[in-house]
């Protein structure tokens, strides 16, 4: 496997574990960054997925958000926009200023994904979704707790995720985009992933990449099927140069 390094970095009292590799110098090259899910997330399924794409040129970065992983804190702690403002101090800590980005998101990550896209603008290259979630807007603040509190109230109305903000910056970007949906998923239900498509469809450079046999954690279904870990990253980086 490519050699991936570790670090830590100070964000709000907490520190979060992280890896990065790839091309040292130079601004050029795109940085791949792998954001997990939820629930038993971490980076480390994600490490194979990270090397693939820093086989193919690109800088690397992986993180654990609080709670989850090597990285300190409680994940009923987290909400929506402190996986967003992690997310942010690693990237600018770590990538070189206006450097291109490539943003993947599993799950929870989807949203978080979409707040980036949303935060960086056109220095977005790429993004790939993977089984993708999006909330509704007055969940973003909302601390995840443990299970039965506000966010979850608010996450399972019915359509409560109709007219997400997420869908209107998925709708507004114009890079390339993949998703990769599963072949069965009994999280995401069916109409949100539709409504991602439909988003993306309006304007990005957009592929629906089918995963057959695979469940919702796409994470580790990459992590042991090595050809679609390859063709997913392919088809992320296509038309990137």
């Amino acid at each position: 496997m490519t050699e991936l390094l570790s670090f830590t970095h100070p964000h709000d009292g907490e520190l979060l574990s992280g890896v990065y590799g790839g091309p040292a110098a130079g601004p050029e090259a795109a940085t791949a960054v792998l954001l997990h899910g939820a629930g038993i997330g971490s980076k480390d399924r994600l490490l194979p997925l990270l090397a693939e794409f820093v086989s193919r040129g690109c800088r690397g970065l992986a993180l654990d958000f609080s709670g989850h992983g090597e990285s300190s804190g409680e994940p009923k702690d987290l909400s929506l926009r402190r996986r967003f403002e992690q997310a942010v101090s690693v990237i600018d800590a770590r990538v070189p200023a206006d450097g291109p980005l490539i943003l993947v998101g599993f799950s929870m990550s989807g949203q978080t994904v979409t707040d980036l896209v949303a935060h960086y603008g056109k220095r977005v290259a790429s993004i790939g979704l993977c089984a993708p979630a999006v909330y509704a807007e007055e969940a973003w603040d909302v601390p995840f707790g443990e299970g039965a509190g506000r966010f979850s109230e608010i996450i399972r109305r019915p359509d409560g995720w109709r007219g997400a903000p997420a869908l209107d910056a998925l709708r507004a970007y114009e890079g390339r985009a993949v998703l990769a949906v599963p072949g069965r998923d009994a999280i995401i239900p069916p109409e949100v992933t539709e409504a991602v498509q439909d988003a993306l469809s309006a304007h990005a450079r957009f592929t629906r990449f089918e995963v057959p046999g695979s469940e919702h954690m796409l994470g580790m279904w990459f992590q042991e099927h090595a050809e679609d870990r390859r063709e997913f990253v392919t088809a992320v980086v296509t038309g990137l140069g």
